[in-house]
């Protein structure tokens, strides 16, 4: 009988744009102040795309960084799934644009949980490669979210950023990624989305007029509760299924819409902040990019060991959100 496989990340990496967009920008376009947006969200700045990013091209970006910072060519991979809500184009996928930039010839296909999209892409990741279905998996998280984003609503434009985030999994013969919690709850779809430009509202001169291209939130303090209270149960309920306990946690990697949010899921979970990676300061809310460029921040300033235990947790909309625990087992990257 052969010994069981287990998946864990290998490598990751991560690209923003060159962009940088302080909270004064927005003082000029909406009722806000820099004060305001640094109390409410503890956001002081974020990451827009220049005219010639696109969703690829960061998710090009962040998977080289990946593929170098673990000696990986592009052409030994088995899968890749890139995770975002704000592709490129309806079809074809994201994932076929990033494919061809960086050299792949394995399958690959898209996946939109929003700002839970890495953790759900994490999971069927994590899945292929215990099922023996692929050797090596590229998971992105990509998110090009100010092409999205109404200057006119200042309870969106000021809270998002763009970004990718990516990782690499192989198969190990001891678990890594340890397990996974996926939830979804879509009797409240609504409350968080882009109303125009699918196929159940083609985006028309009315639409347009209307501005429903663009994210709206419809009550920004029900869905902060939610994301407190979901993502804090689910990485509970982890780690009771894993038999461990918040303190045997080394870092809390969560999803990086607000600082209030983070803090509050430390706090009913009983995990200091100082042991919760943050860099929504100066990052924003990038979605489903959030917790892979936190990973690679983290790795990379050498705030994650290898035997560390890894909490990452997330939520957005659908409502989704879910969890995953894993044991870092990569070495600290080379450094330049």
């Amino acid at each position: 009988m052969s010994a069981p496989r287990h998946a864990t990340i290998v490598s990751v990496g991560s690209a923003l744009p060159d962009r940088v967009v302080p909270n004064r920008y927005f003082e000029t376009l909406v009722d806000t102040s820099n004060d305001w947006i640094v109390e409410r969200t503890g956001i002081h700045e974020r990451r827009f795309a220049g005219p010639r990013d696109t969703t690829s091209s960061m998710s090009a970006d962040a998977a080289a960084r990946a593929l170098e910072a673990g000696g990986i060519s592009p052409e030994s991979l088995d899968l890749l799934i890139v995770a975002t809500c704000t592709p490129g184009r309806p079809p074809p996928s994201t994932a076929s644009f990033v494919q061809a930039r960086i050299g792949m010839t394995c399958p690959a296909f898209d996946l939109n949980a929003a700002c839970s999209g890495f953790v759900y892409g994490l999971t069927v990741g994590s899945a292929m490669v215990r099922a023996g279905q692929a050797d090596r998996v590229l998971v992105i998280g990509a998110e090009l979210l100010s092409r999205v984003l109404d200057m006119t609503d200042r309870t969106t434009c000021v809270l998002f950023g763009d970004g990718a985030g990516a990782a690499i999994l192989e198969p190990v013969d001891e678990p890594g990624v340890m397990d996974s919690i996926l939830a979804l709850d879509g009797t409240q779809a609504d409350m968080l989305t882009i109303y125009a430009g699918g196929t159940a509202e083609p985006v028309t001169p009315e639409t347009v007029f209307e501005r429903r291209q663009f994210v709206r939130m419809k009550d920004g303090a029900s869905v902060f509760r939610q994301a407190v209270l979901a993502m804090s149960d689910s990485c509970m309920a982890l780690l009771e299924k894993s038999g461990l306990k918040p303190k045997d946690v080394d870092v809390l990697i969560a999803h990086q819409a607000n600082i209030r949010i983070i803090a509050s899921v430390g706090k009913r979970l009983g995990i200091d902040l100082d042991r919760a990676m943050v860099n929504v300061d100066h990052v924003g809310n990038t979605s489903a990019a959030s917790i892979p460029i936190a990973l690679d921040e983290s790795w990379r300033a050498g705030k994650i060991q290898p035997g560390n235990t890894v909490l990452m947790t997330a939520f957005g909309a659908g409502m989704s959100w879910g969890a995953t625990l894993m044991r870092w087992t990569a070495p600290p990257p080379v450094r330049d």
